[in-house]
């Protein structure tokens, strides 16, 4: 039976807003294992993760400081059927990302990672899976808000969802 992932960074909750979206609580109920890439800012939604996910994997950013550095690593890896999927903040600039994330994670199929709020999913020369949910709080620049989901069964990366969240008024 494959295992659902919903993947999701950036959320700088209570700053970006006061709480996660509805239908992002929706996926974290649904998934088996919920993976945030950093930038949490409050502890109370690590907390609020931990209680209502089945499993939670999930890393500093750098706007993390005091309780979640010291309960979060700065790079998380896991291997999920098969899959052996890392997690980190920051990936450095665009230019170059393929090349520089293969060299520093050649243990890895997939690396999640955020930082940009933009939405990335590309694969390297050495077949590393690079994915970023862009933010589901904060689109910057971006049209909509992000987050994504994908499976993964018996060593392989099924599809990976990119899911736009409505745009809130005001």
């Amino acid at each position: 039976m494959a295992t659902q992932l919903l993947l999701m960074a950036d959320t700088h909750l209570p700053k970006r807003a006061r709480d996660l979206p509805a239908q992002l609580w929706e996926e974290v109920e649904r998934a088996d294992v919920v993976v945030h890439a950093g930038d949490w800012v409050d502890v109370a939604l690590l907390d609020e993760l931990e209680a209502r996910s089945r499993r939670l994997v999930g890393v500093f950013g750098n706007n993390d400081h005091g309780v979640l550095r010291e309960r979060l690593p700065e790079v998380a890896r896991v291997e999920l059927e098969g899959v052996r999927l890392g997690v980190v903040h920051e990936t450095g600039d665009k230019s170059g990302r393929e090349r520089r994330c293969s060299a520093a994670y050649p243990d890895l199929d997939v690396l999640v990672f955020g930082h940009s709020h933009i939405p990335w999913d590309t694969s390297t020369d050495t077949g590393l899976r690079l994915l970023n949910p862009g933010s589901p709080t904060d689109r910057r620049r971006q049209p909509h808000c992000t987050y994504m989901t994908l499976t993964v069964d018996d060593g392989t990366l099924g599809a990976v969802v990119l899911h736009r969240l409505p745009t809130r008024a005001g």
